[in-house]
């Protein structure tokens, strides 16, 4: 592998593999028996999370031959995010005291797209700074 490619590798797109091998081993964890007691925290931490990993998504595609295409980047941004939240929910199923959840999908999806549409404002905004 050229190293340009290695270096667009790592800049680019080891940080989505990266956060994505945290969510599984995350989830590969039974649930502790000793959970905070705030409603919904669950929900947040899926949507703060997915959030997150759609902005790294969009950013690995703004540095690909997509460049050029916002619309498409955007879509298969929010898409990824939500198919890999959907994986890691069918993954959890199999993880002793932990459930698949539809509403826990819901909310990946849902963060995805928060996280790109928050993204999209920040770079509309302030477009002299780059955040890549």
């Amino acid at each position: 592998m050229p190293k340009k490619a290695l270096y667009h590798f790592f800049r680019y797109w080891f940080p989505v593999l990266f956060f994505c091998i945290i969510i599984f081993i995350q989830s590969s964890h039974p649930v502790p028996e000793q959970t905070c007691d705030l409603p919904y925290i669950d929900k947040f931490l899926h949507l703060t999370g997915y959030a997150l990993l759609g902005i790294l998504f969009l950013r690995g595609f703004n540095n690909s031959s997509w460049e050029n295409n916002r619309a498409l980047i955007m879509v298969a941004s929010i898409v990824l995010t939500g198919i890999y939240g959907a994986s890691d929910e069918i993954h959890q199923h199999y993880v002793p005291y932990r459930t698949a959840d539809l509403w826990d999908v819901v909310f990946d999806f849902s963060g995805g797209f928060l996280g790109v549409y928050m993204y999209e404002i920040f770079v509309r905004k302030y477009p002299k700074i780059k955040c890549v």
